[in-house]
């Protein structure tokens, strides 16, 4: 199995556990602007789901925009749990993933159109976890996957 490769980023120290999830948002905070570890805060692709890895405890930085302070972190790309076509769920196969259903108010639109997909990028189904958990109101035949990013 490959190395996962891990990214050092600054988050708030009431976030940094091992384990977290998180989809960056990117920087749209004005605050943010003339701070001296602005790249390191802001080094992540926005709209993508990480995972923290590891905590660094030896150094804390003052931030106006979390109440405590921002601490490093390895981050690694993280998972995410999507419904895509039957024909496409086959595990280690690279897909482009596209939102193709725009109805909101389905009971499954979260995981057609889950936090931490950028539409239009390459993502590989790690696994086939199982069949949708709703019946598709559009007639298609669904799969419920872990994808992740190429």
């Amino acid at each position: 199995m490959a190395k996962v490769k891990t990214k050092v980023t600054l988050i708030g120290a009431a976030l940094a556990k091992p384990g977290l999830d998180f989809v960056y948002e990117g920087n749209s905070c004005p605050e943010c602007e003339n701070c001296k570890v602005r790249k390191t805060c802001h080094n992540l692709q926005p709209g993508r789901r990480y995972r923290v890895a590891t905590v660094r405890t030896n150094t804390r930085h003052d931030c106006p925009v979390h109440h405590e302070a921002v601490i490093a972190v390895d981050v690694v790309e993280a998972p995410v749990v999507a419904l895509i076509g039957a024909d496409m769920a086959i595990a280690n196969t690279r897909i482009c993933y596209e939102f193709s259903c725009p109805r909101n108010e389905c009971r499954s639109y979260r995981l057609c159109r889950p936090d931490g997909i950028i539409e239009g990028e390459k993502y590989v189904v790690g696994e086939v976890l199982g069949n949708a958990p709703d019946v598709c109101e559009r007639g298609r035949a669904l799969k419920l996957v872990e994808l992740r990013p190429v």
